[in-house]
């Protein structure tokens, strides 16, 4: 893990560091997963307060840490705003085609239960 040298800079594990079950169990929350195909969409950064879920502010500042601390996102501060970007270079090094793969599943499953 990256050492913490103060309170705007947060911890992310290294590359080599990032284990398949821990991705594996941060994707498999649904508005984790939300979180991810968001960042996916936009190609970009996102603050906090540009991801929307359904949940208090607390529960969704869980769902970020959960996903930055397994290797899914990183997150650095912009000023006030704590900026959320998926690590796409290093999970498609790491297990190639496991991301895509999984947001064609989540796109499939949502298309199948808002179609049925």
């Amino acid at each position: 893990m990256t050492t913490v040298t103060s309170p705007r800079v947060l911890a992310h594990p290294a590359r080599e560091e990032i284990r398949l079950e821990n991705v594996l169990h941060a994707l498999a929350d649904p508005m984790r997963l939300r979180v991810v195909r968001e960042l996916a969409a936009v190609d970009a950064d996102l603050s906090c307060s540009d991801v929307e879920l359904p949940v208090t502010k607390s529960t969704t500042t869980h769902h970020f840490r959960v996903l930055r601390e397994n290797g899914v996102i990183r997150q650095t501060y912009q000023g006030t705003a704590k900026m959320n970007g998926l690590r796409r270079d290093d999970l498609d090094a790491l297990f190639p085609g496991l991301l895509d793969r999984v947001l064609e599943a989540a796109d499939s499953q949502e298309r199948r239960l808002t179609d049925g």
